[in-house]
C-alpha cells in the first residue's frame, strides 16, 4: 500500500465525511458493499475527507482515484460547474476522479464495478517508490 499522499481534511471536511457515512445514498450503499471486498486487492475509503469542505463518495488510496456517484441532482443549477471546479482542483493534487451516474448503479452493478477497478488498475505504478534510505537502483546489468 502506497502512502496517502491526497490533500488531507480540515476539521469541517472529517465532521461532514463522518456525517455523510451514516446518510449515504441507495446507489453508494450497494457501490460500497462491492467496493469493501477489496476487489483485485484495491483497498477503497468511502466519504474520505479532503481539502476544506469536500467529501470524496469514495477513495483509491493506491490508484489516487475519487469515485463520485451522481445523482440527478448534478445535472441541475450551478452543479456541474462547481463538480468541474472540484474536478480540476483534485487533478491539481494529483487525484483523478471517476464521474459515475446514480442510475448506472442500481441498472447494472457488476459493470460499474469492473468499469471502477479497470480505471484503478489503469492508475497503478509499475512498482513500490523505492525506501528513502534503501539500497541504489540496479543497473541495466542487475548489478547494484
Amino acid at each position: 500500500m502506497f502512502k496517502d499522499t491526497a490533500p488531507k481534511g480540515k476539521p469541517a471536511a472529517i465532521r461532514q465525511s463522518r456525517r455523510l457515512r451514516q446518510e449515504m445514498s441507495l446507489p453508494e450503499v450497494l457501490l460500497w458493499q462491492e467496493l469493501r471486498k477489496r476487489p483485485f486487492g484495491l483497498k477503497f475509503r468511502r466519504q474520505r475527507p479532503t481539502g476544506d469542505a469536500l467529501s470524496l463518495d469514495f477513495y483509491c488510496i493506491d490508484a489516487k482515484l475519487a469515485i463520485e456517484v451522481d445523482g440527478e441532482a448534478h445535472a441541475r443549477a450551478d452543479r456541474p460547474a462547481r463538480d468541474k471546479a472540484r474536478d480540476a482542483w483534485l487533478a491539481s493534487e494529483g487525484v483523478a476522479t471517476l464521474r459515475i451516474a446514480a442510475r448506472d448503479v442500481l441498472r447494472d452493478l457488476e459493470s460499474v464495478i469492473r468499469h471502477v477497478v479497470e480505471t484503478a488498475r489503469a492508475r497503478l505504478p509499475l512498482h513500490h517508490p523505492a525506501a528513502p534510505d534503501g539500497p541504489p537502483p540496479r543497473d541495466k546489468h542487475g548489478e547494484a
